[in-house]
């Protein structure tokens, strides 16, 4: 899928601590689910692109009102839901998500981080792996609203923090995984600059990609959701190697799908 040329804007300081890069137009009178990756500890990328204007999003994509979803038991803390509500976040049940899609005049984006929880347990420097293979509900969801998809990857998330060695089959990885069936919520041992919960200096890029189109269906076979979610794949490893030299990232890595 071919791209224009990228657009990008920066924090008003000049020191390229975040940086959003559009490689296409977006039409305002459709609907959006943009797909987040990866999902990382915090989802800084997320939250500092499209629930601030720190990197100019409204400027880049005029026309367009993004929300963020996020798991609903964050909803369910005192005070800090009510915080949460004036950023543009919303709660990733699906009767949210089907509320905002469906706008008539079109505008809205519904970014979703699509690896979940448990892929926050993944977070390590020098690596890229994504739980993908297995997420299609976010598919369904663009199929029966007829939503177009764009994939969307943020460089840097995994050089925020550091996490305590948790490789699978470890014990402290069979402890987070039993606890986050039980909490939902990943429960991830970190720690950024001076051991604290301070993020490393590292610069975020986000780079939007080109839509997805997708006719609306509201009871999509399985046969459409897997041709989709291919062609889904498809896009978003070519946005990565595409773009990852520009960021940081060697020639000869790769996403890693699990």
């Amino acid at each position: 899928m071919k791209t224009t040329n990228p657009v990008k804007t920066t924090i008003p300081t000049g020191h390229p601590l975040a940086l959003l890069v559009k490689a296409a137009e977006l039409d305002p009178s459709q609907n959006y689910l943009f797909g987040f990756h990866p999902h990382r500890v915090l989802v800084v990328g997320a939250f500092g692109n499209f629930c601030t204007e720190a990197t100019g999003f409204s400027r880049l994509f005029p026309g367009l009102k993004p929300h963020v979803l996020m798991l609903p038991c964050w909803f369910q803390m005192p005070l800090f839901q009510g915080y949460i509500m004036t950023r543009n976040l919303v709660s990733s049940d699906k009767a949210s998500a089907s509320y905002l899609l469906p706008h008539a005049e079109g505008g809205r984006v519904i970014i979703l981080a699509v690896g979940g929880p448990l892929e926050v347990l993944e977070a390590k420097p020098g690596t890229v792996s994504l739980q993908l293979w297995n997420q299609k509900g976010f598919i369904k969801l663009s199929l029966e609203h007829g939503a177009s998809l764009v994939p969307v990857f943020s460089f840097g998330e995994n050089d925020l923090f550091q996490q305590f060695p948790n490789p699978p089959g470890f014990w402290v990885r069979r402890v987070q995984e039993a606890l986050q069936t039980l909490l939902s919520v990943a429960l991830a041992l970190f720690h950024g600059r001076l051991d604290l919960l301070i993020p490393f200096r590292v610069p975020i890029h986000t780079v939007v990609g080109a839509p997805i189109p997708v006719q609306r269906s509201p009871r999509p076979s399985q046969e459409q959701v897997d041709q989709l979610h291919e062609l889904y794949v498809e896009c978003l490893t070519q946005l990565f190697e595409e773009h990852k030299m520009c960021y940081g990232v060697p020639a000869d890595q790769h996403l890693v799908l699990i």
